[in-house]
């Protein structure tokens, strides 16, 4: 009933825009007093997302619908654009009660030492003062800061805190462009700081970054944007960290393993070169893998190499970050957004990347790849870090240029592969070897369709439940 009153609300495309948008927020509501109270009945969704163009065209008019008429949309944020979530965003951080802290947070350092110096001068001020307007100074430089010294901070920070020498973060994979805390960070407490400390100040120094509206050169992995976003991690996140052994635990899901693999729910840790034996689960060194429990397994082994392992340095982190960023504020995003709302959109050039694009099954004549670069050159700069972030796990683009796009092994240029079967399948990716496999589609707007639902929405996968 619920159902026929919306579609009877939503009606009279030709109704003057104020009329239609009354319409339609009536019928949101009348759906959402309907709805359980998780939102995810299946009319409300339906309907949000059939009317999703016309919804996010009136927001982009006015970001206020989105604490008035339309506030329902922000229990489904996936139907929400990215451009209207940035700019909902950036309107709560600067609304009077964000604000309350007037005065200017100043901070003079050393360009030598800017991130000991940065740490010792701001690890003591309280969320409320961070919040103030930063005023930056370099000692010894005689740039006044009316935005672009604080500008160049953010920068040179974001280089200090993957400084090898501090030991905080690692590239992965090894010699990647996306990062994640070091395992084995601890050492830093030799400085007579624990490591945690230093963990917690850059997750203050990114919810900083965030907060101000200022783009950090911080790329980290698909697994630690989640974790900043408090999403669930899925054993598909394990591919970018290490694609070998997530085809192992591919392997395992899809086969019968019965007699052909002799493991224990125990997980080796490296630390500076001696290998401990941790237990997954409480005598997990007697417990053996079977076909009946490997989801347990994989699931287990999965969150210990995404979770475990670093878990006391994501908290850290997370305690800083949210001291600057409220929880509920910034989950509205999913990790490819959080990417682009922290290191901004990338200036790609298609020339550049279609002449580094290497194929296997098509040629560079075939309909279907004609039909992607067609299809590629109308996106906007939003779909296209998408399309990036989709193919190779990351909207950064190398210094120099996509014939400098970086594998699992080394140089490793965009890929377009064949892939065989029905042609009503989406594209799929893997992000370790810059490779998009697409079937041969039959048209250009059934690719234009699978393309776009891929990018935007073909990021789910098998959670840990």
């Amino acid at each position: 009933a619920a159902a026929a009153a919306a579609a009877a609300a939503a009606g009279g495309a030709g109704a003057a825009p104020g009329s239609q948008l009354s319409r339609l927020a009536s019928a949101l509501l009348s759906l959402e007093a309907a709805a359980p109270a998780d939102s995810n009945c299946l009319p409300f969704l339906r309907f949000a997302e059939r009317h999703r163009r016309l919804l996010n065209a009136y927001i982009r008019r006015n970001t206020g619908l989105l604490e008035s008429s339309l506030a329902p949309l922000l229990r489904v944020p996936k139907l929400i654009d990215f451009d209207n979530k940035r700019a909902y965003f950036r309107s709560k951080v600067r609304s009077p009660d964000e604000r309350a802290y007037a005065g200017t947070l100043r901070l003079a350092v050393k360009r030598s030492s800017v991130f000991e110096d940065s740490f010792n001068k701001l690890r003591s001020k309280t969320p409320q003062e961070m919040r103030g307007k930063l005023s930056v100074a370099f000692v010894g430089e005689e740039g006044i800061d009316a935005g672009g010294v604080s500008r160049e901070w953010y920068q040179v920070m974001a280089r200090e805190i993957f400084n090898p020498n501090l030991a905080l973060f690692v590239s992965v994979p090894d010699g990647g462009t996306t990062f994640q805390p070091n395992p084995n960070s601890v050492v830093q407490s030799d400085t007579g700081v624990s490591h945690l400390e230093f963990f917690k100040f850059v997750g203050r120094l990114v919810g900083k970054a965030l907060y101000d509206g200022q783009i950090m050169d911080a790329y980290f992995t698909r697994s630690f944007y989640k974790h900043m976003l408090g999403q669930p991690l899925t054993y598909e996140d394990i591919e970018a960290v290490d694609p070998e052994y997530y085809k192992n635990l591919k392997w395992m899901l899809e086969n019968d393993i019965t007699d052909v693999l002799d493991l224990t729910f125990t997980a080796e840790s490296d630390f500076f070169g001696k290998t401990e034996i941790v237990e997954l689960v409480p005598g997990g060194r007697e417990v053996k893998v079977t076909e009946a429990n490997k989801h347990e397994y994989v699931n287990l082994i999965a969150r210990h190499r995404m979770t475990t392992s670093i878990k006391a340095q994501i908290q850290a982190f997370l305690e800083g970050f949210w001291q600057l960023v409220p929880r509920e504020l910034v989950c509205i995003f999913n990790d490819h957004e959080l990417e682009l709302l922290l290191s901004g959109l990338p200036d790609i050039e298609l020339a550049d990347l279609r002449a580094n694009t290497e194929y296997t099954g098509f040629s560079p004549n075939s309909p279907v790849i004609q039909w992607f670069w067609q299809l590629v050159a109308d996106m906007d700069k939003q779909d296209l870090a998408l399309l990036l972030q989709f193919v190779t796990g990351t909207s950064k683009v190398p210094l120099g240029g996509f014939r400098s796009l970086q594998g699992i092994s080394g140089p490793q240029r965009f890929q377009i592969h064949k892939s065989y079967g029905a042609t009503d399948r989406l594209p799929s990716a893997h992000t370790c070897f810059n490779q998009l496999d697409m079937p041969e589609y039959e048209s250009k707007e059934q690719l234009a369709e699978r393309l776009a639902m891929a990018i935007h929405e073909g990021h789910e996968g098998f959670g840990f439940g």
